[in-house]
């Protein structure tokens, strides 16, 4: 049997429930769902991070955040002001070192042409795709958003600025013709595309048409009728404790919800090159996003209920991501599954997939879960991790989780804070049952210790200056 072509399909910011077979009743994405429709839906996969840099660092690498050094998003301010309350933010490597054997390395030496299209955001010069492995990088820069020119041509992206394309061309519609012309003219060997989009990542821009068409919808549905976000409570970190949550409360916003269907409409138009191609049955597609949803800052503009919190936060909505996968004729069509997966995973489960020898010094922290694509119900794995020891720009605190079964435990280091939660009862994170089950919360406070020791995960220390600082502003 042939390996299978391999794409990679990475949105940027996009939340949980931001797809129809998700659950949203105002997005509309109906390519995207056929992938739902024709292969299979997990309802409880997980990037390693609830912020971008770390959790791409961890595809390529096959291991947590904490164990690479990436442990925030690249070029973050904290690095210029790392004391902004309680705590001092840790430091944190800004580029994939070149030590790290990555997926595209594994996969080009395997015999495989390898594209990056998109976003990088993990390092620039020396640093960037073609110096991990990538053939051919449309796109990857050091830069996390397409900046101060947005989505409409000409764009600042150093890459893009001088593309030779008319004035406001869609910067997804560009890249989607960049992936079809590498399909269309590839060689006669299997590719792996990794398709990062910059989508649907700030700055908010859609085409016109679609911010009338879903402003309409809106009104049509009433949406423009109902209370739109909520702004009682005070953020949780001290170095925002006296501004409000700006939390959205339903899935409205016409803008992004433009920009989710140009996005399903890339999906679509892949779709459509790989079946003229006579691919279809040759190519396994996995769509997956980075982080959570931009649920309660920079314009907060979706929801990621039942979820809570978003984008910059350890809750759920910050780190449980949409994951289909695509795979005709080799796995069972419209199947879902329950079981914890992580994004350190994807690196062991294509090398199986495509019948390359696992690196196990590589993937140290991902497992296969091709099983699970199979037919089993479970993984030999007892728990998932996330180390986050950062301030989140939405207003998270840094602290460190742990899933293990239905349980989800998170510990905040500015104040020692833990929090206990069975998911499966509560996937809201409403009810913490840290003082009603001791023995499990110390159990998996346990855990959790043990594996921050292990990987000798970086712990915020506490800042000497914070009340000093605190008097003077």
């Amino acid at each position: 049997m042939t390996a299978p072509n391999i794409i990679l399909m990475l949105i940027d910011d996009m939340g949980w429930k931001d797809l129809a077979c998700y659950g949203s009743s105002f997005y509309e994405t109906p390519n995207i769902d056929r992938l739902a429709k024709e292969g299979t839906l997990f309802t409880d996969a997980y990037a390693a991070c609830p912020v971008c840099s770390p959790t791409r660092a961890s595809i390529l690498t096959g291991k947590y955040p904490a164990n690479i050094g990436i442990t925030d998003w690249i070029d973050a301010g904290n690095h210029i002001h790392p004391a902004r309350g309680r705590l001092v933010d840790v430091p944190y490597l800004k580029q994939l070192p070149q030590t790290e054997f990555s997926l595209a390395r594994a996969l080009k030496l395997g015999g495989y042409q390898t594209w990056h299209i998109g976003k990088w955001h993990l390092g620039g010069d020396g640093y960037l795709p073609q110096d991990h492995g990538f053939d051919v990088n449309v796109g990857g820069a050091h830069q996390g958003s397409p900046g101060h020119g947005g989505y409409f041509s000409p764009w600042s992206i150093p890459p893009l600025v001088n593309a030779d394309v008319p004035d406001e061309t869609y910067l997804t519609d560009y890249l989607t013709e960049e992936a079809v012309k590498l399909i269309e003219h590839r060689e006669k060997r299997p590719f792996f595309l990794n398709f990062w989009y910059y989508q649907v990542h700030t700055p908010l821009e859609a085409k016109p048409e679609k911010v009338n068409k879903y402003t309409q919808k809106a009104r049509k549905l009433g949406l423009d009728q109902k209370q739109t976000f909520s702004e009682d409570e005070f953020y949780p970190c001290e170095h925002k404790k006296d501004q409000k949550v700006k939390r959205r409360l339903l899935q409205s916003d016409p803008v992004y919800a433009g920009m989710i269907e140009s996005l399903d409409e890339s999906v679509g138009r892949i779709l459509d090159v790989i079946e003229c191609e006579g691919i279809t049955n040759e190519t396994i597609i996995i769509f997956t996003s980075d982080n959570g949803g931009l649920a309660t800052s920079e314009g907060s503009p979706t929801c990621n209920s039942p979820l809570s919190e978003g984008k910059g936060w350890m809750y759920e909505g910050g780190t449980r991501e949409p994951l289909l996968i695509r795979w005709p004729g080799s796995i069972e069509k419209n199947t879902t599954c329950s079981t914890p997966v992580s994004s350190p995973d994807f690196y062991p489960t294509i090398l199986e997939i495509v019948g390359i020898e696992p690196k196990s010094d590589q993937h140290i922290d991902g497992i296969s879960f091709l099983p699970l694509l199979k037919g089993e119900k479970t993984l030999d794995r007892d728990a998932i991790y996330w180390h986050y020891p950062h301030y989140g720009n939405q207003g998270g605190s840094p602290g460190s989780s742990i899933r293990c079964g239905d349980y989800k435990l998170i510990e905040f280091f500015e104040d020692d804070r833990v929090e206990l939660y069975n998911l499966r009862d509560d996937i809201q994170e409403t009810n913490n049952l840290a003082e009603v089950e001791p023995i499990e919360c110390k159990r998996l406070h346990n855990l959790l210790i043990a594996w921050r020791e292990k990987v000798e995960a970086k712990i915020p220390q506490k800042n000497p200056n914070w009340h000093r600082e605190t008097k003077r502003l």
